[in-house]
């Protein structure tokens, strides 16, 4: 199995239409790594003048761009009949419910949101790929007519794609929640260092050690060190330094003057 998906990464020429030059750099970048050859389009009337001579594996496609967007450059991908079977994913950030029945209308094969997973992205990828085949062969188109915000929509697709497309809508959903949860978790864990440092906090009168959680008495650097993550540089405030080198606060005081 990792030979065979190594052998279709060599041969596989990934479009990506982008007007970020950051965010295209990067995401070639990202492709590259997993084996992907990568191609780079600002923009969506860039891509399809490319597409008249060499017709890649899959296309990447921001959905938000200057001109035509990814939408319409979909639109026009699917439209055309040497183009139609090239897979198509869009990466968006997803703020509306109807940016799903706008993707199933364009014909878009998957999405991802903005922003995204590296390895989710890469996964999305490699499920596209094993799933090319299986679109050739059923390539039944059907029409559905639903009701969304008050309007009725015509959705005119295959059906492997209008499967994919939801799929890919709950997979995005479900990696959106571990990303909530973790984050959550990394907020429980913030607040748990900041509590240790609110309310009563036992010091010695005379050394100086905080009693933690544990019982355990610790030197101050070291109970804030675990408490707070932080790291201490030493020196001496000025009272110190004048009790302790007299001679060298007094010169120093005098370059100041």
């Amino acid at each position: 199995m990792l030979e065979t998906m190594g052998t279709q990464k060599k041969d596989v020429q990934i479009l990506v239409v982008e007007d970020s030059i950051t965010q295209a750099e990067c995401l070639k970048y990202l492709l590259e790594e997993n084996g992907f050859r990568v191609t780079l389009a600002s923009e969506g009337r860039d891509a399809l003048a490319m597409l008249d001579n060499f017709k890649p594996t899959i296309v990447i496609t921001d959905v938000v761009m200057p001109g035509m967007n990814g939408y319409e450059l979909c639109r026009e991908i699917k439209g055309r009949e040497s183009t139609k079977d090239i897979p198509v994913l869009l990466l968006t950030n997803l703020s509306d419910p109807e940016d799903v029945i706008r993707g199933l209308e364009c014909g878009a094969d998957n999405f991802i949101t903005k922003p995204y997973d590296n390895r989710f992205l890469i996964s999305r990828i490699h499920y596209m790929l094993l799933n090319r085949d299986i679109r050739r062969i059923s390539n039944t188109e059907m029409a559905i007519e639903i009701f969304f915000g008050g309007k009725k929509q015509v959705i005119t697709s295959n059906r492997i794609q209008i499967l994919d497309l939801l799929l890919s809508t709950f997979e995005n959903a479900i990696q959106k929640n571990k990303e909530l949860q973790e984050s959550n978790r990394e907020l429980r864990r913030a607040n748990e260092k900041i509590k240790r440092l609110e309310g009563l906090i036992p010091i010695c009168a005379k050394c100086k050690k905080i009693r933690d959680d544990n019982g355990y008495w610790k030197q101050i650097e070291e109970y804030l060190r675990e408490a707070a993550n932080a790291e201490f540089t030493h020196g001496f405030c000025p009272e110190c330094m004048k009790s302790l080198y007299p001679d060298f606060w007094d010169t120093k005081v005098k370059e100041d003057r």
